[in-house]
């Protein structure tokens, strides 16, 4: 990184450090936003999806069985981003207990944890305010146990980290974020910020705090995915959602090198506008998605209870098609844990009507330890 490739409009500064390498220090938060019309018009849709959203959250029956595979395909995404190579089809597999693809499992399992971690950061923003000390205790979560577990996890860095294309070094990386010492100034106003009041929309703050966490860079590993896991955290603790409705990292991987090239055009030429525009056009399309998947999702449930309607057992296959909107392939084991609805020999029952109503389809082909999926459920969450 070099400061012939910074233009004065940079909302930051490039400094040399005693070893020789530069190193990028952002400017704390907030910029000035120039309000275009095309940014003001953008604005006002998304301000009317995230609304709609959230109405279309709240009407469905079972909010909370909606939720946990938004979480997974969030989890997937975002971890596509850094690599992995597993899908949400084949975590929900290897949750119901099919591991025939092996080669996966550790990919599969650092999904898992940014799930887990997610789930864990909506539950911790109610007792404790968005900090960096709920930053650090995600990243804990992320990378404990894991392969990433050499990343201090839980921890912020105490050396220099640098980004660019696979053996680039700190005097030829595309960017350098700012030194151990810059850096915790940084956070410390960024933290400043979080919990400052501002006229600003929420929305727009959100995108202003992705950009300057992404900048700061405070971990070894892992600052993109605490990055995206704190933007639906954020729209949570500031009212614009109630639930992590919103899957962003899904626009972010459709347009990985756009993302990153609009992060850097920020700190190099101050290019707002343009990552507002990108930020928020994201924001739009994941929320209408979203809505339509919540919307198809009820429709397919009153369907699928018109067909049970005549059954004696349609309460009970109710709660079953429900269980199977939050895991849409499980095993029956699986479902017994997590409904108590019955034992064993009752959840196969269940099952089996189901199946011969053609809710349901067993997809593994053994006698024993039988996994069974809803395939429009799994669809319309997977598409």
């Amino acid at each position: 990184m070099k400061p012939s490739s910074v233009s004065s409009k940079a909302p930051g500064k490039v400094i040399k450090t005693l070893k020789g390498y530069y190193t990028y220090i952002p400017n704390p938060l907030p910029p000035k936003i120039i309000w275009s019309n095309d940014l003001v018009f953008l604005l006002a849709d998304v301000g009317s999806s995230l609304v709609r959203l959230e109405e279309a959250g709240k009407f469905i029956p079972v909010p909370q069985g909606v939720i946990q595979p938004i979480v997974r395909k969030e989890a997937v995404f975002s971890s596509q981003i850094e690599g992995t190579q597993t899908s949400f089809q084949n975590l929900y597999r290897y949750e119901a207990g099919q591991t025939t693809f092996l080669e996966q499992v550790t990919d599969i399992q650092e999904v898992k944890r940014y799930g887990e971690a997610l789930n864990y950061g909506v539950e911790r923003i109610k007792t404790l305010p968005i900090s960096m000390r709920l930053m650090k205790e995600m990243h804990a979560i992320l990378f404990t146990g894991g392969e990433g577990s050499h990343s201090t996890p839980g921890e912020f860095r105490q050396t220099q980290n640098w980004i660019g294309r696979p053996g680039a070094t700190l005097m030829n990386a595309r960017y350098i974020p700012p030194p151990v010492n810059e850096m915790q100034h940084s956070l410390a106003d960024l933290e400043k910020y979080i919990h400052t009041d501002s006229d600003l929309p929420e929305i727009i703050r959100v995108a202003l705090i992705h950009y300057q966490f992404e900048a700061i860079h405070p971990f070894l590993d892992g600052n993109g995915r605490i990055g995206r896991l704190m933007i639906p955290l954020l729209l949570i603790n500031w009212g614009v959602l109630s639930q992590p409705l919103l899957n962003l990292s899904v626009f972010i991987e459709k347009n990985r090198t756009e993302y990153y090239d609009r992060l850097l055009a920020v700190s190099q030429k101050g290019q707002w506008q343009e990552w507002l525009l990108f930020f928020l056009q994201g924001v739009k399309e994941q929320a209408n998605d979203m809505i339509l998947k919540l919307n198809a999702i009820q429709s397919y449930r009153v369907a699928v209870q018109r067909i049970i309607s005549v059954d004696r057992l349609k309460k009970k296959l109710t709660k079953v098609v429900d269980y199977f909107i939050s895991t849409p392939i499980s095993s029956v084991t699986q479902a017994v844990e997590k409904t108590k609805l019955g034992n064993f020999s009752t959840m196969q029952r269940y099952f089996d009507r189901l199946g011969a109503y053609g809710v349901l389809r067993e997809i593994s082909g053994g006698q024993r330890n039988r996994i069974y999926q809803a395939d429009e459920i799994l669809k319309i969450l997977e598409n």
